[in-house]
């Protein structure tokens, strides 16, 4: 895989830089601008070696406008939004550009050849440039045509952000610094069971927080409400037998419409369950402290509800933690952004990920279709 430095004579080159901007929006405006900002330095230096930039990006499931994200990226670089694709408007935009213009094309999966991976769609936009970029590390989990197609027909290169996000998740792997402690939290224990399975080998603790928990609470025999939970056996006895596991003991619970915190063996019928407890988090404390690497996915708790408490404190402690620390996850990003500054912004060590499912997929299997795609 090639980074964009060993592009040579970009110069007046037309590159067309697959970007995420898959970001939310919130009443015609972009309300997360994390992804922009993790892209800025492969646009800046594609800008400064005189290169005429097209970038593309997908946002939703389609029928969307990528006109709130053009607005975004504007805030930082000048850029012109095409409403189209392909077809001769591109085609003479992409004509009039001069060397460090940028300009971004509609959403992708507008097109029914993105996600049906078009090998006519994907010429259709190899016409249009000189160099293929791979800064979507986020979506580099999906076999788009702008993912594993287009690269095959067009010189092709890995953005920084990309490399980066290799380099970073490929620590927890490939002889992982010890003590090596791994957080997971969130829910979807069906996409999450290989990583359980994997990091009980390769770490040295895993707890297991959030949604998940209520699935190795509910095997050992727990009441766990009306909490969300699985309803399918995903033989975890065995896995609640592995020493390196570590599980709540006590609970945030919705009980009766208040906020209780609850050893595990009281919880109710009734109750839901949000977060795990302040003891289960003075447990995890002394792993936190004695790390030297921490991976993080998925928050601990259901924050949206109330129940973000722990996680904060959670991350504070790994913020302020001596160890190489990667953070993964969007809901657990959101949760990261609202600490002070000081706590995570100047730590060296610690890797925010800019992806979700594609963090998950590399970390379980060490690679992606997008990446293969570059090789």
């Amino acid at each position: 895989m090639r980074s964009i430095k060993q592009i040579k004579d970009i110069k007046g080159k037309t590159v067309m830089v697959r970007v995420d901007f898959n970001l939310p929006i919130k009443g015609g405006t972009v309300a997360d601008d994390f992804r922009i900002k993790k892209t800025l330095p492969t646009i800046d230096f594609l800008q400064k070696k005189g290169a005429k930039i097209i970038l593309i990006t997908h946002l939703g499931k389609g029928g969307e406008t990528a006109a709130p994200v053009a607005d975004a990226l504007d805030k930082f670089t000048k850029i012109t939004f095409i409403p189209e694709i392909t077809g001769e408007a591109v085609i003479e935009a992409v004509k009039k550009m001069k060397g460090g213009d940028v300009i971004l094309l509609e959403n992708l999966r507008n097109d029914p050849g993105e996600k049906g991976g078009s090998a006519d769609f994907a010429k259709k936009l190899a016409a249009l440039a000189d160099i293929y970029v791979n800064e979507s590390f986020p979506v580099d989990h999906r076999e788009d045509a702008s993912i594993v197609l287009l690269p095959k027909l067009l010189p092709s290169y890995a953005g920084f952000q990309l490399e980066e996000e290799i380099k970073n998740l490929s620590q927890a792997f490939e002889n992982p610094k010890r003590p090596f402690l791994f957080i997971l939290g969130g829910a979807k224990f069906a996409t999450k069971l290989p990583l359980i399975k994997k990091y009980l080998d390769l770490a040295d603790h895993v707890f297991v927080g959030g949604a998940l928990s209520n699935d190795f609470l509910k095997a050992r025999g727990y009441e766990v409400g009306k909490s969300l939970k699985s309803d399918e056996d995903f033989g975890i006895e065995e896995l609640l037998q592995n020493k390196k596991l570590i599980a709540p003991i006590d609970v945030l619970t919705q009980s009766d419409g208040k906020l209780i915190n609850k050893k595990v063996s009281q919880v109710g019928k009734d109750d839901i369950i949000l977060d795990v407890g302040e003891e289960t988090l003075s447990t995890l404390e002394p792993f936190i402290k004695e790390a030297e690497l921490i991976l993080w996915n998925g928050p601990l708790g259901k924050y949206e509800a109330g129940g973000g408490g722990t996680t904060k404190k959670a991350l504070q402690l790994v913020a302020d933690s001596k160890a190489k620390s990667i953070i993964g996850g969007g809901d657990l990003v959101s949760v990261l952004s609202s600490l002070e500054p000081k706590s995570y912004k100047l730590k060296p060590n610690l890797f925010v990920s800019t992806g979700g499912g594609a963090t998950l997929d590399f970390l379980a299997n060490g690679t992606l279709p997008g990446i293969e795609a570059l090789k």
